[in-house]
């Protein structure tokens, strides 16, 4: 319950702002918070990098933390899919294994039968009767022991053919697999050494330091979501969220406050598409794991467009998703070190949007 009166009061607070900030209204666009008194000036250098450098140094590595955190969830996720289809095809074969055994066994029955009689093949046997309708008899079912044999034979070389053929596929499969494991293991090592840079370099600033960095971030996104808005793109941006679409952004506002952590898909933690993808599974629409793909894969709309609900993917890579809530504003998982939380849509550099149930 309090979880809900916080998420209700951010989503006031962000749609305020975004009032207050939208042109056509008769109030003035709010001024940035003021600097704490002690905090360097903006332009002040902290060692030999001002703290604007440091800002955008630190966006870079974090971007650079995002755009391998998608490429490690992208193979997590083809892992996954590759090695349910191996355990599949593993299945499979020993269906085959044990089809092959059973005709095998069908074929000696049949074999052992000729030797009881006597070893001739059933066409010399039945040359060798004067009964006429025993004749006639044995030609019948001389032909159905063919066609049995026949069928015997076309079965066991289908069979054989399937086996090798998911032998194959498997081995196909594992080679992609290991394949995938290893753009794993590198994206992690990328995501780990570029989060480690950003906290070294962070860890290397003073207390007001680190508030005025802070409050740099807060400025650089609030000219963004002003000329954002200031643009007019929302001005005919009046669509209502479908019935799916109200879930999705029910379960992602409920998050609000829980910790960005790369690879999480909940519920005590999310990366930014882990957010995305299991709102919309809340909601009771599967969409692909990572922002990219779901900029690949889910249908577009434009930006005049969008309704509440819909996917913003933010970036030249696709490496960062939001989803959208109304009145200009996303509920997005920021980055390391942050937590789930309410921003404006136009924040970042946005470079498309997307919606699941379209």
């Amino acid at each position: 319950m309090n979880r809900r009166r916080r998420a209700a009061a951010a989503i006031a607070v962000v749609c305020a702002v975004t009032l207050l900030a939208a042109p056509g209204h008769a109030f003035a666009a709010p001024s940035p918070p003021e600097p704490p008194a002690t905090a360097p000036p903006a332009g002040q250098s902290t060692g030999k990098k001002s703290l604007e450098d440091v800002r955008l140094e630190l966006d870079g590595l974090y971007a650079a933390a995002a755009s391998a955190t998608d490429a490690y969830n992208l193979a997590e996720e083809q892992t996954r899919k590759q090695s349910v289809e191996i355990v599949k095809l593993a299945q499979e074969i020993v269906k085959g294994q044990d089809r092959i055994a059973d005709l095998k066994q069908r074929a000696g029955a049949a074999a052992r039968a000729q030797y009881r009689g006597g070893g001739l093949p059933p066409e010399a046997q039945l040359m060798l009767t004067d009964d006429p309708q025993l004749f006639l008899d044995g030609i019948g079912r001389f032909q159905q022991g063919q066609k049995a044999t026949k069928d015997l034979i076309g079965e066991v070389e289908e069979t054989q053919a399937d086996l090798a053929a998911y032998t194959k596929e498997a081995g196909a499969q594992w080679t992609r697999l290991e394949a995938n494991r290893v753009k794993q293991e590198k994206a992690r090592k990328q995501i780990n050494e570029r989060i480690a840079e950003a906290k070294k370099i962070e860890a290397r600033l003073a207390k007001e330091e680190r508030e005025r960095l802070l409050k740099l971030e807060q400025e650089a996104a609030y000219r963004a979501q002003t000329a954002w808005l200031g643009s007019g793109v929302l001005k005919n941006a009046k669509g209502s969220a479908s019935a799916q679409g109200r879930k999705a952004i029910a379960f992602a506002t409920a998050q609000i406050g829980k910790p960005y952590v790369w690879g999480a898909e909940g519920p005590g933690s999310y990366d930014c598409s882990g957010l995305t993808s299991q709102a919309w599974a809340a909601a009771g629409r599967g969409i692909p794991r990572t922002s990219q793909e779901q900029w690949r894969l889910l249908p577009r709309v434009d930006v005049k467009d969008m309704r509440p609900g819909d996917l913003i993917i933010y970036h030249a890579d696709a490496s960062h998703v939001g989803m959208y809530v109304g009145d200009g504003a996303i509920v997005h998982a920021p980055r390391p070190g942050r937590h789930v939380t309410l921003a404006g849509a136009g924040s970042m550099a946005i470079l498309g949007v997307v919606r699941p149930d379209k």
